[in-house]
């Protein structure tokens, strides 16, 4: 079982990570939560990873820390829930959100997590309920990313084509997806790179 894994970043599309171990290229999907933090391609991370092994497939998925791997191991025990939809539960709501929400039995938040009915919220947080009591998971603390360097046209385009990208591949619609990473922009600025648009869409869709 790999649970961490410590490497240089070889490269970064959301949700996919890439990371070089020891000469060996490990490819990670991960968290939001996770490429918020990221460093630049070529600095070394530490990743807590969830391994998955499937007949046709062996899959890794990384989180920020530990307490957020704890809460999508609990999540996929709940009925009906698989990695995929655990990943894009953790992406689109954050850990203290999400145990707020199952404390509070709200479900209006998790609705919009697409792949997340009514009836399935409301299932998620009976189930969820007596797990997260045996969870400790601190409130994520959202980096706050600045820069001085002026992106090109052409560098604004890859930035919203990825955070597009990484929208669709959490399970939204591609016209959904452009259309809140284009709110992004106008909340954000032209500037944005790709993890600050990913944020604030999500941020958007959620309690929008």
């Amino acid at each position: 079982m790999i649970g961490y894994l410590r490497g240089r970043v070889l490269e970064k599309q959301p949700p996919w990570l890439l990371l070089d171990v020891n000469g060996i290229g490990y490819e990670i999907e991960a968290s939001m939560n996770l490429f918020y933090t990221l460093p630049e391609v070529g600095a070394e991370i530490g990743v807590h990873a969830h391994f998955v092994v499937r007949e046709d497939a062996q899959l890794l998925y990384g989180f920020v820390d530990r307490q957020e791997k704890l809460l999508f191991r609990a999540l996929i025990k709940a009925n009906g829930v698989g990695p995929k939809l655990a990943l894009a539960i953790l992406s689109g709501i954050s850990a203290d959100a999400f145990i707020r929400t199952v404390h509070e039995e709200d479900t209006t938040a998790l609705v919009k997590v697409p792949g997340v009915g009514k009836k399935t919220a409301e299932r998620l947080i009976v189930e969820m309920k007596d797990r997260l009591n045996q969870l400790e998971v601190p409130t994520l603390t959202e980096l706050e990313l600045s820069s001085g360097n002026f992106a090109t046209a052409e560098q604004k385009a890859d930035h919203r084509s990825e955070a597009e990208s990484a929208l669709i591949a959490l399970g939204y619609k591609p016209q959904q997806a452009t259309r809140s990473i284009e709110q992004a922009v106008q909340a954000i600025g032209e500037e944005a790179v790709t993890e600050d648009l990913i944020r604030q869409a999500l941020k958007t869709m959620v309690s929008g």
